[in-house]
């Protein structure tokens, strides 16, 4: 009959999962993934010069700092109780060439603020990238010769930086570049000259995306580019090369993979956590941020539902830290 009531426990089986999201208590205490200030990277983006910023179009909300403007902001990441910061330089047009040896200069910007945040803020946590890209004249990650980005040189430049990274207080030596073998360079060149302490967080997959553009406008490579990174970056339709990449870098030396971008890459952070059993981090990177911030800005979202929305995704992923861009924001926003 029409009319005739449904027996809802006999077709669940009295199983009723609303009973555990009936009341916020209830919900808080069966919650499977919790999202802290413990779980946040800040990436800074530096200029030279004292006491000024510079705004970046692409990104709203984010801006370039001179180094005591940026000790600042690495002060309030940690009185919010982030652990680490991730300091990435807009390097002066005359300082680039074709083989980014400013990376090597002991006085470069990012060495400096590196030993100024470690004065001022000794108890944060610091994560240098040694790539090439922003030290380039031509934007890519290793060294440009006749059109082709040569490996080998690349690594030796890459690790160099490195060991002037670890010499200026670096706690943690994150490289993006993608280059084959430089995690075991790094390594050998950092226990050669006694930073064995110092760890190595591998950008272990990072794909060819789209999603790196507002980035580029940051770091001031998005009008030096030529061509693109397709020779070194992983083919955003493959996942087994992920795991291929993380295996190696395993192997040589890393202490913590990371994968890049996040959202659009859950899929691999799952299965790198899984089968590595290893620190696994990801990077919410500009262009995810940007879209957040900008969809907002329209109305067309809650920006700060979005925010913490999306970080928990990568969270719930298996990612045991997350860079990014929103870090600041959301730690104000997460219960006392």
């Amino acid at each position: 009959m029409p009319n005739e009531p449904i027996d809802v426990d006999a077709i669940t089986g009295h199983r009723r999962p609303r009973r555990n999201r009936q009341f916020d208590w209830t919900r808080r205490m069966v919650r499977e993934n919790t999202l802290t200030s413990d779980d946040l990277i800040v990436p800074l983006f530096l200029i030279e010069g004292t006491d000024r910023s510079e705004e970046i179009s692409a990104m709203p909300g984010v801006l370039r700092n001179t180094i005591d403007r940026a000790v600042e902001l690495a002060r309030e990441a940690a009185d919010l109780g982030i652990p680490a910061i991730a300091p990435f330089p807009n390097v002066a047009v005359e300082k680039r060439d074709r083989t980014g040896s400013e990376v090597t200069n002991a006085d470069n910007l990012i060495c400096q603020f590196v030993r100024a945040v470690k004065k001022a803020v000794p108890q944060i946590g610091v994560i240098t990238d040694s790539a090439l890209d922003p030290f380039t004249d031509h934007g890519h990650d290793g060294v440009l010769r006749e059109g082709v980005i040569v490996n080998d040189e690349s690594v030796a430049q890459i690790a160099r930086g490195a060991l002037v990274q670890a010499e200026a207080g670096a706690d943690i030596i994150a490289p993006s570049d993608m280059m084959d073998g430089r995690i075991g360079a790094i390594r050998q060149l950092l226990d050669a000259n006694g930073h064995q302490d110092v760890g190595i967080l591998s950008y272990t997959a990072k794909y060819a995306s789209g999603f790196y553009g507002p980035y580029r406008e940051a770091i001031g490579t998005g009008d030096l580019l030529r061509g693109d990174k397709n020779t070194y970056y992983i083919d955003p339709a493959n996942s087994d090369e992920a795991l291929v990449e993380a295996h190696a870098d395993f192997s040589e030396g890393a202490d913590m993979l990371m994968v890049k971008p996040a959202g659009a890459y859950l899929d691999i952070i799952y299965r790198m956590k899984t089968e590595m059993q290893m620190p696994v981090f990801a990077y919410q990177v500009s262009g995810e941020y940007s879209m957040i911030e900008l969809a907002g800005a329209a109305g067309v979202i809650d920006r700060d539902r979005l925010m913490m929305e999306s970080l928990m995704a990568i969270k719930r992923a298996g990612a045991d830290g997350i860079l990014t861009y929103h870090a600041l924001d959301a730690a104000k926003a997460m219960p006392a």
